[in-house]
């Protein structure tokens, strides 16, 4: 037997181990984050109707959901690197708690727009975790406890679909979905002082290595700086594409002023995280950095683009399947959530099955083959329509999501492996690139019928399957970290 899949079956979830202890109570954590995230989805068609919203503000307050995660998950894994992931859970869970709560008492689109937008910090906290888990458990073992901390946790939104209308419904009255959402809040405030007290960030004896520059992720070569330059441009476009969407071309909810501020204040920001990248790195251009301290940043270029595709086609998708079973099929609102939490229920299974495949066959033919059934998968859900039987729209559903669902586990079997000092930064970024498949996709959506938004998805999927067969290298060997006392540990990615 190798030694990946002993340790597969020396992890015993039962077990009262410091270790598995702490990944259940950090999965739970993501759960809640992410079901907060999503209490808006599956009640939409409710909030539309209560508060006479129109398509096009529906649409909106599904992009600027998922807008703010794309630079929270980048300042967030900076934090989580620095402050420490107990810390950071805490306060993150704690403060969408709050938001959530304003959310349920929103009495106009504006207001709902605000929070929501606000809300897209939630998000964030998968970085978290990230970190957390990468902490606790060895590179045998990493591709399944992280699958496990993403698939579990990913599954809070299969959970507010299926839970949410029902609670609204039971609490009745037109006000059922405010106190469905409040109750969420709630929990998450509660969740965040017992998380506070109950984990530690690394095991007894262990370093929690911090890294040794702030304001950019370091590299190790002068390729890699421009490379990673031109990888942060996406992060600052996608918030462009949504200012865009948001104005006076569009939905007019920005005007021309507002607008040309937001592109030059986006513009801004992204010249200054340059002069970061060059204030952290500027050293790769004078001397060569030690070999054992080397990464190659292409590893997390190709990540990037892959999570785009996986996690951003996720978010994309449990924003807009409730409505469009509701309107393709005539569902209620009921069945329609519980029909639409078929994509994200698979999370259960398949995002740890991508971890555990990763561990056992290898990181790269993991996710090659997760990207190319996702694409099949979305290519047969754009033939989905009202003539199809509700069980053959399930079974397409829940098949594409396998696929994507074992992407995201492949894609963060391998972040903790990059760099470990990084890892936050890392999985920040990576991240981001999810929420900027989400922008993009739905605004896609905004624009064309879901089928057409089903194949840009695969399309995107294959061209993503080219640039990993290309780029990626199968991790190997060991990467070195330096303790506080200036001696080098050498940590296993094999």
């Amino acid at each position: 037997m190798s030694a990946a899949s002993s340790s597969f079956f020396k992890l015993n979830l039962l077990s009262a181990d410091a270790n598995v202890r702490t990944l259940h109570f950090t999965w739970v954590a993501f759960f809640i984050s992410i079901f907060v995230w999503f209490t808006h989805a599956p009640l939409m068609a409710t909030i539309r109707d209560a508060l006479m919203l129109s398509d096009q503000e529906v649409k909106t307050i599904l992009i600027l959901n998922v807008a703010l995660t794309i630079p929270a998950r980048i300042i967030v894994g900076m934090l989580v690197d620095r402050f420490g992931p107990r810390m950071m859970y805490s306060a993150l869970l704690a403060i969408s708690g709050v938001l959530c709560l304003l959310f349920a008492t929103a009495n106009d689109f504006e207001t709902l727009a605000i929070t929501r937008f606000l809300l897209g910090f939630a998000g964030a906290g998968f970085v978290v975790g990230i970190r957390m888990i990468g902490e606790w458990f060895p590179a045998q073992q990493v591709g399944l406890a992280e699958g496990i901390y993403g698939g579990w946790g990913n599954f809070g939104a299969a959970a507010a679909a299926i839970t949410l209308p029902t609670t609204a419904l039971l609490l009745g009255g037109e006000d059922g979905w405010r106190y469905a959402v409040a109750i969420a809040g709630v929990v998450a405030l509660l969740y965040a002082g017992l998380y506070y007290r109950s984990v530690r960030d690394t095991p007894k004896g262990s370093t929690y290595f911090k890294p040794s520059k702030s304001g950019a992720m370091e590299i190790t070569n002068k390729r890699d700086f421009f490379l990673y330059m031109i990888m942060k441009a996406p992060l600052f476009m996608a918030l462009a594409l949504l200012t865009w969407k948001l104005g006076p071309v569009n939905f007019g909810m920005l005007s021309q002023l507002v607008a040309i501020l937001i592109y030059a204040g986006l513009s801004a920001l992204y010249l200054y995280q340059v002069f970061h990248i060059w204030e952290v790195n500027k050293s790769v251009f004078t001397e060569p950095v030690p070999h054992i301290h080397r990464y190659k940043f292409k590893q997390v270029a190709v990540l990037d683009l892959a999570y785009m595709v996986t996690f951003g086609s996720e978010l994309a998708m449990v924003s807009m399947l409730p409505l469009f079973f509701q309107d393709t099929f005539g569902l209620s609102l009921v069945g329609a959530g519980l029909l639409a939490s078929s994509f994200a229920f698979t999370n259960l299974f398949a995002r740890p099955g991508g971890g555990v495949l990763s561990d056992r066959f290898g990181r790269k033919i993991s996710l090659v083959v997760s990207l190319a059934g996702a694409a099949a998968g979305y290519f047969l859900m754009s033939k989905i329509d009202s003539h199809w039987g509700v069980p053959f729209a399930i079974a397409a559903t829940m098949t594409c999501s396998i696929f994507v669902q074992a992407g995201s586990g492949a894609v963060f079997a391998m972040v903790p492996l990059v760099k470990r000092r990084l890892t936050g930064q890392v999985a920040g970024m990576v991240g981001a690139y999810g929420s900027v498949g989400a922008v993009v996709f739905l605004t896609v959506l905004s624009f064309v019928a879901p089928q057409v938004f089903f194949l840009v998805i695969a399309g995107t999927a294959v061209v993503t399957v080219v640039a990993i067969q290309l780029v990626m290298d199968e991790p190997e060997g060991q990467t070195a970290e330096v303790l506080p006392d200036g001696t080098v540990q050498m940590i296993d990615v094999t």
